[in-house]
Order: C-alpha cells, then sequence, then structure tokens
C-alpha cells in the first residue's frame, strides 16, 4: 500500500507520457508517480490521506478509438495484459482490451466474502499481535508465502470491521472521551508521520525492550577531535568517531548486529555493519542507512550522515537508502538531551542513543580534572539480546571512546 499524498494533476488535463500525476509516501520515502501514457484524464481515484491498495485502480484516461474500455493506471509497477504481444511498455499496448496481470487480480474466496474462514497459517508472534489487536486470525487474508498471514495483514485487518474476534466484541475496553475543548489545530496521522507511528507501535508491541547507561569520559577524544576538524579544514562532530567506535564494538559483540525474522522465527546475524542514524525532519523521524559503515572513514561518515540527513529532510531520499539497515544510532544530543531509552528500529535489535557531551568534573587515578563527559544509553530487544551482553557492548564502546 501507499498513501495518496497530493494529486499533481487534475480531471481532464491532458498529459504527456512520464509526466508526473500523483505524489505518494512508500514506506519512509516520498515519490512520484507518472503518466504511463500521453492522454486525457477522465478520473482521480482517491484524495490526499487515501491508502492505496496495491493493484488498486489510481486514475482513468479517456478511451481511444480502438480500445474497448479506458484504460487505468494501477497503484503498481505491474504490466498490464492486452490482446496484442506485450510491445515491452511499463503497462503494457494502449491498442486492445486491458486486463490486470493474473498477479494483481482479486481472487474472491468459495464463500464469496473475500475473507479466508478456515484455519489461517501464521507464527506464533503474529498470532500474538493478533490477540493483542483482538483480530479473528482465522478471518484475515494473508500475503505471506504460502497464504501465510503477517504482522502487516493482521494491523491492516485491526481497522477492518468484522475481523475483531467474537470475545473482543464483548470485552473491548472503550475509548475514552476525547476533549475537544481548546483545541488549536488537528493534524492527522499521514505521510510520515503516520509511518513512524505504524513503524513505533509495531516495535513495541513485538520487541521486548530494555535499556542500560553508561558515560563515556570523551576528552581525550575531544581534544583529538579539534585536530582533526584542524587537519580537515572543516568541523567535525563527535558523532563520525562515535560511529567509527560503534562499527567496532559490533564486530566484538556480533549478536546486537542482527535482525529479528518473526515470520521464519530465526534470529539473522549480519555480517555486515549497515549503521541506520535518526533523523529529525519537518516531515517527521527518518532513519537513512550508510552501508559497510565499518568500511569508512569517520570523515567518510560525517560526509554520508550531512548528504543523507539533507536528502531527508528536502523529501529526495529514495526508499532503498532507508533500507537494510543492521543497528541505529540516534543523537538525541543534538537537542539538548542527556541519556533517553530509544525505540529499536524493528526488525533490528539494538539502537544507540548518544547524549549531549558536557564539560563536568570527572575523577582518574584519584585525581580530579576537568573533562568532557558522553552519555549513552542502548535499548535491546531482549529475545535477542541478554542484558549482560548489552552491558559488555557498552563497556566495550566506552573503552574504546576512551582510548581513541
Amino acid at each position: 500500500e501507499a498513501e495518496l499524498i497530493k494529486w499533481l494533476v487534475d480531471a481532464g488535463d491532458a498529459v504527456k507520457e512520464s509526466q508526473s500525476i500523483a505524489e505518494m509516501q512508500t514506506d519512509k520515502a516520498l515519490v512520484e508517480v507518472p503518466s504511463p501514457w500521453a492522454g486525457t484524464i477522465t478520473e482521480l481515484v482517491g484524495k490526499s490521506g487515501d491508502i492505496i491498495k496495491v493493484g488498486a485502480v489510481l486514475v482513468r484516461y479517456g478511451a481511444t478509438a480502438g480500445v474497448k474500455s479506458a484504460p487505468v493506471q494501477k497503484a503498481a509497477p505491474a504490466k498490464l495484459a492486452t490482446s496484442e504481444a506485450d510491445q515491452g511498455t511499463v503497462v503494457g499496448n494502449m491498442s486492445g482490451t486491458l486486463s490486470v496481470s493474473d498477479r494483481f487480480a482479486r481472487r474472491p474466496e468459495p464463500d464469496g466474502s473475500g475473507v479466508s474462514m478456515g484455519k489461517a497459517s501464521a507464527t506464533p508472534a503474529v498470532r500474538r499481535i493478533a490477540r493483542e489487536l483482538q483480530v479473528d486470525i482465522d478471518r484475515v487474508q494473508g500475503t505471506g508465502r504460502g497464504g501465510r498471514v503477517t504482522a502487516g495483514d493482521v494491523e491492516s485487518a485491526s481497522s477492518s470491521s468484522g475481523l475483531t474476534s467474537p470475545a473482543a466484541s464483548a470485552d473491548a475496553v472503550p475509548l475514552p472521551v476525547v476533549d475537544a475543548q481548546g483545541v488549536s489545530a488537528r493534524i492527522p496521522f499521514r505521510g510520515v508521520r503516520r509511518k513512524i507511528a505504524e513503524a513505533l507501535s509495531r516495535s513495541v508491541r513485538t520487541c521486548v525492550h530494555f535499556t542500560a547507561t553508561d558515560e563515556a569520559d570523551v576528552t581525550a577524544l575531544e581534544s583529538r577531535r579539534g585536530e582533526f576538524s584542524e587537519t580537515a579544514g572543516r568541523r567535525v562532530t563527535l558523532l563520525p568517531f562515535v560511529s567509527a567506535a560503534v562499527c567496532q564494538a559490533l564486530r566484538r559483540h556480533p549478536s546486537l548486529n542482527a535482525i529479528v525474522d518473526d515470520d521464519a522465527g530465526e534470529i539473522l546475524i549480519k555480517g555486515v555493519i549497515n549503521l541506520g542514524f535518526a533523523v529529525d525532519t519537518d516531515a517527521g523521524l527518518m532513519v537513512p542507512v550508510i552501508r559497510d559503515a565499518d568500511r569508512k572513514s569517520p570523515l567518510e561518515l560525517a560526509d554520508g550522515v550531512k548528504s543523507l540527513a539533507q536528502r531527508c529532510r528536502d523529501r529526495t531520499i529514495s526508499r532503498e537508502e532507508s533500507l537494510g539497515g543492521t543497528f541505529t544510532i540516534s543523537n538525541v544530543g543534538s537537542y539538548g538531551a542527556m541519556f533517553a531509552t530509544p525505540i529499536i528500529n524493528y526488525p533490528e535489535v539494538a539502537i544507540l542513543a548518544v547524549g549531549r557531551a558536557k564539560e563536568k568534573v570527572l575523577v582518574k587515578d584519584g585525581r580530579f580534572f576537568a573533562g568532557w563527559s558522553l552519555p549513552l544509553s542502548i535499548s535491546c530487544d531482549h529475545r535477542v539480546v541478554d542484558g549482560a551482553e548489552a552491558a559488555r557492548f557498552l563497556h566495550t564502546l566506552v573503552q574504546l571512546l576512551e582510548s581513541p
């Protein structure tokens, strides 16, 4: 599915082939949908804020001579079959009758309701989510391998009427009355904000969060950072040095450089280190990824984070650049915070919050001195990472930062 953000054309407009006709939000990337044909648009299906399912009709074009039915643009890059040989275009040939490919054709269930009434195929984790959302999983249409019901299927069904479990309908707790007095603005969950809400809710429902904290004496690192900035001819923050240290710590503690495949019931330890960086934008939180971060220098990491953050803020980042992360860093210190309890970027198993470095009185070998202390907070999925291993990882990271 994708959310329709806004139309770039109106019904009755003549458009050129490949002209952008709509902006849509897929996961955390804003994309433009191009017109597959040159022609006149007769109908726009949907309005801003609507969730468009894959394979659903998005826009209709005026019929032309020889076309038995008005062509439609589908909300997926699927080819549309024609009565003639495929001409190799994105959606087939304009001449002839257009129909949806078998891959996206809707297949009604025997009872005609479109909802499976048999025993659902699903993992225990998905069944737990269904129980928490009070959804009758046996009535959810599965889209996973072999018709398996996925967590996404359950979440989509949770807002659909008729899929609530029989017990839930009687035991459901009514929502509290909302006090609408004094409201200065109403902001719907749309775009990136909606995706953030979905992702965080899924993480909290699925992962078993716990957080450990520590502080690192980065006095020596702060001195080296200043020298490095002077050599580079520009200011370099502590973040790329922390990122480089995180990569080294992950090599020593690989269980934190992993993702969980709840559908298959497996923990996937990653051999590559792809660091995600939480970026605050006007549209909401985004997490772009630097691939093979352990192979990059602090300066390359600094440039990579700056480039990705800028593309997040001007909404030009691609969806692929937000995928494949194995561990996430959230720099809460850039906004003044010291410690945090960050939410895991599921299906990853750990996330590090880097606080604001603060000058304070420190003690070493019985001596008092003025130095710099860096707060660190790590949240882990307790199903995968034990508390002792999280503490060992944090201790390793502190040692690396204190010995630059």
